[in-house]
């Protein structure tokens, strides 16, 4: 009897050439909705998925023969873990992939938001040449404070290496990770010592509004705020409230707590978001390049192979 793997979301065909190499019959069928999903997922044995829909216990009590999913991307925060491990259903990700693209994306905030480059390209497209009020900060001598030293927050951490700053970094689930790059530390030196934060965590029932009015707070200088985790660890309304009172100097915002429109527009804190000149905003998109598809893809298909 054939192992069968359904792919619901686009993803780089290295992923379905390596499952059809280990015997596995493959559906690709990128454009299938949840209902129908649902409808003939009890005949396979695996899923591949991005972020297409939520595999949570309806989805799981339709799929009686499921072994595994496949989530293409770093965290799992759109899939029912809990309900996962009491089904035995192995669960592979692939945060190894978009590392590199998420690491480099939030560098280029930082540098963007500490020169001014946003505003500065506006105002000379505008007819204004205005150096003072373009001045900007170096990073070096600065104390970077990373947030998760998973996979994203050692990338981060490597590529500050050539600036000349101070690294350090909390984790709650992990010790003893000091090396080259970073300096482990409690989460009071985080809020003693950092001139910029930046969050590498996933989203757990834990991190959810982490960052908050009180939490920003507690620290004691003015910061760089970066976020290319989850929106949902970060009240919006908090950090664009940080800005005004001074605690946040400039913010990159990759992930926001309500993300695609119209109903990001329908945010009571929205209007204020996009006319702050202290904030760059992308669209979800620090882990998403054209080399983190394939390498996503192939980072999956190793673990598949694992697993098989």
């Amino acid at each position: 009897m054939s192992r069968k793997i359904l792919i619901v979301d686009d993803l780089h065909p290295a992923f379905k050439l390596k499952a059809i190499e280990l015997g596995y019959e493959v559906d690709d069928r990128p454009l299938i909705t949840r209902a129908e999903t649902i409808a003939v997922i009890g005949t396979y044995d695996g899923i591949a998925v991005r972020t297409k829909f939520q595999i949570d216990r309806e989805f799981f009590d339709a799929a009686t023969n499921l072994k595994f999913v496949a989530r293409a991307g770093a965290g799992l925060d759109n899939i029912d873990v809990a309900h996962a491990e009491e089904r035995g259903v192995i669960l592979i990700n692939a945060p190894e992939g978009n590392c590199d693209a998420v690491g480099e994306h939030a560098i280029g905030m930082l540098l963007s938001l500490a020169n001014h480059f946003r505003k500065a390209d506006q105002q000379v497209r505008s007819g204004i040449w205005d150096r003072e009020d373009n001045r900007g900060w170096e990073l070096k001598g600065k104390t970077v404070g990373i947030i998760g030293y998973g996979f994203m927050g050692q990338s981060f951490a490597k590529k500050l290496s050539g600036f000349g700053v101070q690294v350090i970094a909390y984790d709650k689930y992990k010790t003893g990770f000091s090396d080259q790059y970073v300096r482990e530390v409690s989460m009071e030196e985080i809020v003693k010592f950092s001139d910029v934060l930046s969050l590498h965590i996933p989203l757990t029932s834990e991190t959810r509004q982490l960052v908050t009015e009180e939490y920003l707070l507690h620290f004691k200088k003015p910061i760089f705020f970066i976020s290319t985790a989850r929106g949902e660890i970060t009240s919006t309304r908090a950090v664009l409230d940080a800005i005004i009172n001074g605690k946040i100097v400039g913010a990159g915002l990759d992930v926001l707590e309500v993300e695609k429109f119209p109903k990001l527009a329908e945010q009571e804190w929205y209007t204020d978001l996009v006319n702050s000149g202290k904030v760059i905003l992308t669209p979800h998109v620090a882990g998403w390049t054209f080399d983190s598809y394939r390498k996503i893809s192939e980072v999956l298909a190793e673990k598949l192979s694992a697993i098989a």
